[in-house]
């Protein structure tokens, strides 16, 4: 095992992409908070986000071995480059090295155990998405969806022990915007998830239903993403022109999935549209706070 392969398995661009929800956390909520307690705590908590995700491809990868030796033969641990015994060790390490540095950066500011228990937690789901959450379906997507969303709750209590009502808005615009996508991936990849038994919406109560709680989910996402306009997020103007773009193209993904044909290319459609409507959602929660 050697430093590249230790690179690849943590699979770094997850970590650098999902660690933007910890930045947009901690900048909307910097109100008051000196600069130098705001780089200590962008550092550290980008930092223990970055561990703790690569924690979890690890130990994804450890459960997918079997798997992968079949379709990713390539891969770290399917390769021999790293041995299994090696990837529950690095599993280990950096998962206590995340929260390690949560617990650090908790003592050195007195923040409470809150940041602690949310890296914690992250790490946590990580793993029982591997041992579980894959092959489950529905409760799955949830996972995945908290997973990405949780960084915004992690920055924000980087700086405050009380989470501002919009954070939980962003939050909740986060969660609903990817588990709506989740659904309609597990849409689009009905005859292989039913190969792998995975019981996604779409297989076990049929893809119509699935894309009518997809929908549902898209709509309670554009609700959510409105709603921080009438809190005190610190720029509201910049905040209504650039969220602007991203409910636009929600709103497409809805219409979409109301004219929908229950066909593989429309889903593939529609969730390319949700994906681009969280990305530009994200760069609408910065703009919140400048």
């Amino acid at each position: 095992m050697n430093f590249k392969d230790i690179i690849e398995i943590m699979r770094p661009i997850n970590g650098i992409i999902g660690s933007l929800t910890v930045i947009i956390g901690i900048l909307n909520t910097r109100t008051g908070v000196p600069l130098d307690i705001l780089i200590v705590n962008f550092i550290l908590g980008i930092l223990a986000y970055f561990f703790i995700t690569g924690a979890g491809m690890i130990i994804n990868d450890i459960y997918d071995i079997e798997i992968d030796k079949i379709n990713r033969p390539e891969r770290p641990i399917p390769s021999g480059r790293i041995s299994l015994n090696q990837a529950k060790w690095l599993f280990i390490g950096t998962y206590i090295l995340g929260v390690a540095l949560a617990i650090i950066n908790s003592l050195i500011f007195s923040l409470g155990w809150l940041n602690i228990f949310f890296a914690a937690f992250f790490g946590f789901i990580g793993w029982i998405y591997a041992r579980w959450g894959k092959k489950s379906g529905f409760p799955g997507n949830i996972i995945v969806s908290i997973s990405f969303s949780i960084g915004l709750l992690y920055g924000a209590v980087l700086n405050s022990s009380i989470i501002p009502l919009y954070i939980y808005f962003f939050f909740l615009t986060a969660f609903f915007l990817l588990l709506a996508r989740e659904i309609v991936k597990g849409c689009e990849d009905i005859e292989g998830d039913k190969e792998e038994g995975i019981k996604t919406l779409a297989i076990t109560i049929g893809i119509k239903k699935a894309l009518y709680i997809s929908i549902t989910c898209q709509v309670v996402a554009i609700i959510f993403f409105i709603l921080p306009i009438f809190t005190e997020i610190i720029n509201p103007l910049l905040f209504l022109i650039t969220m602007s773009f991203g409910l636009i193209v929600v709103i497409v993904a809805v219409i979409l999935s109301l004219k929908c044909k229950l066909i593989k290319e429309e889903f593939g459609k529609i969730s390319l549209f949700l994906k681009i409507g969280a990305f530009l959602g994200l760069i609408a929660f910065v703009f919140a706070s400048l």
